[in-house]
């Protein structure tokens, strides 16, 4: 199907398949930036709220913001 992902068509669908959702528009974004580490950006972002997320997929230097604070987080929890 692909295109973009409304807030209609997220506010359709049931509340557990809606991270779904947003998870497979999510990681094919993040993975442009941050291959290796995509699924778990990924599951980092999906803890946001869902509305926010939707900014993120519309904001291609939104996304890259929260990336790069997702890096931040994940390069500070290594030893």
């Amino acid at each position: 199907q692909g295109g973009q992902l409304t807030a209609a068509a997220l506010a359709s669908a049931p509340a557990n398949v809606q991270k779904q959702m947003l998870g497979e528009k999510l990681f094919p974004a993040i993975s442009r930036y941050q291959p290796e580490l995509a699924g778990k950006i990924t599951g980092m972002m999906l803890e946001m709220d869902n509305s926010e997320l939707l900014i993120l997929l519309e904001s291609e230097q939104q996304l890259r913001v929260k990336v790069d604070e997702a890096m931040r987080v994940l390069s500070g929890t290594r030893p």
